[in-house]
């Protein structure tokens, strides 16, 4: 079963790629690596959900958004080459905008790790981090940059 026939399978619709908000391109391929460039929670071209993790978005709305971001990513890495073109889930890199005292972003970026366990079964397997930061783009509670191996 090809990555797009899980998708379907699972009733998962890729967004279309987020346009970029600044000076980047979304994706770029070197070699048998596609590096995407760190994805915010947009659905329908804006921004989810703004604030900061553990006060104004809860760590449950933040691993919903997780996952959000880590849809986009893939959007990104279908767009430049082709989702099936994935062999593994290489690395994921998760910013949580904390509040004060908030802990919890491994719990929050969880939502995306899960998700491409989902879909990718052991492929998604990956290294990951996950970063708590005072601020992100926009006033986002979560980034996800994406790392993925293609044929």
């Amino acid at each position: 079963m090809s990555w797009s026939q899980r998708l379907a399978e699972l009733g998962i619709e890729l967004p279309a790629v987020a346009a970029p908000v600044a000076a980047y391109v979304p994706a770029v391929r070197s070699g048998a690596h596609v590096y995407t460039s760190g994805q915010l929670p947009f659905v329908g071209g804006e921004l989810a959900v703004t604030g900061k993790v553990g006060a104004e978005v809860s760590p449950e709305e933040a691993k919903r958004h997780a996952r959000t971001c880590v849809l986009n990513a893939l959007a990104a890495v279908d767009a430049l080459a082709g989702l099936d073109a994935v062999t593994r889930v290489v690395k994921l890199v998760g910013f949580v905008a904390s509040a004060e005292g908030f802990t919890g972003q491994p719990a929050v970026i969880n939502g995306a790790s899960e998700l491409l366990a989902e879909i990718f079964g052991e492929a998604g397997a990956h290294a990951r981090s996950a970063v708590g930061v005072a601020e992100l783009p926009l006033g986002a509670p979560v980034e996800i940059e994406l790392i993925v191996e293609v044929e």
